[in-house]
């Protein structure tokens, strides 16, 4: 298990993050979501041990992470900003990694770089930026990693690359029960791949579930009476409301059973009900009400 405890980190005066909490079981997918400026990058500093924290803890199957050697040769981490020695190719960065991590598997590095189809003669820094990340991805994965953590990691790739990484990134989880921490704004393809959730606002986590439970408790609802009934949303979370001529559309965050119950006694002559996608839950949970995200939703 990979666990954030109490996390505190301040730069300069400014509240980074604010009494942070994050549990990711092991061999599940976590992504962490969040807007521009939450501390989703300072965070993952954080987990692979870049930054010490003010206060607070980061574990990794109860042992701290910052300055242990024996924990980060266990981590595999893609940043969001690529770094690569400007002279190397895959190839001599491959002997580069096999050096640091004992658990290096060449087996698997080779047939990645066939799949992904590199250049092993071209030096990784004449490489698009979407090839620097496909690199970065054969390398980490060939050292098979207990624990990977990975800040945009498919920012600039195709479908079929993208496609093919999440691939190898599933059957590992599935095979050796590899954790994962996963932050990206492809909000789509989080909700794909994703066991549980954490929306990240401020420094401070505001939602942390497993998503399917995070679905279930949210909903999109189209109403009509024969008569405006306000009773018949007394009790309701409503997070969003607006008028469509007769029908309404509301936003609820309260359990199916519950909802259902309470609308139907009230007799709707229409009534839908529908989960919400985690695009539309991570906006309406940050309070994008406004005319010009209903729109895009509706």
């Amino acid at each position: 298990m990979l666990k954030v405890a109490d996390l505190n980190k301040s730069f300069d005066g400014f509240q980074a993050l604010n009494n942070l909490n994050v549990n990711i079981k092991k061999g599940s997918i976590y992504g962490l979501v969040g807007t521009n400026g939450a501390g989703k990058t300072t965070l993952i500093k954080h987990v692979t041990g870049i930054l010490r924290p003010d206060s607070g803890c980061i574990t990794v199957a109860d042992a701290p992470v910052y300055e242990n050697l024996d924990v980060k040769v266990r981590m595999g981490y893609i940043p969001d900003d690529l770094y690569f020695f400007a002279p190397y190719n895959i190839r001599e960065s491959s002997k580069f990694y096999k050096n640091i991590y004992p658990t290096w598997n060449e087996e698997r590095f080779q047939t990645m770089v066939r799949q992904f189809s590199l250049d092993e003669k071209r030096k990784l820094s004449k490489f698009s930026k979407g090839m620097q990340k496909q690199a970065a991805f054969i390398l980490t994965m060939s050292t098979m990693p207990d624990y990977l953590v990975l800040d945009e990691p498919i920012d600039g790739l195709d479908p079929i690359i993208r496609k093919l990484v999440w691939k190898y990134v599933v059957e590992d989880v599935a095979e050796r029960e590899m954790t994962v921490l996963v932050s990206s704004h492809n909000l789509r393809e989080m909700e794909g791949i994703c066991d549980s959730i954490g929306i990240l606002n401020q420094g401070r986590m505001m939602i942390e579930r497993d998503l399917d439970e995070l679905k279930s408790d949210i909903h999109k609802i189209q109403v009509a009476f024969k008569e405006t009934d306000e009773a018949a949303y007394e009790g309701l979370n409503v997070l969003h409301r607006e008028s469509r001529g007769t029908v309404e559309l509301l936003i609820v965050k309260n359990k199916k059973e519950f909802v259902e119950e309470q609308i139907m006694k009230h007799h709707p002559l229409v009534f839908d009900l529908l989960p919400l996608s985690l695009e539309e839950i991570f906006i309406y949970e940050l309070g994008g009400g406004d005319s010009e995200i209903q729109g895009i939703l509706f």
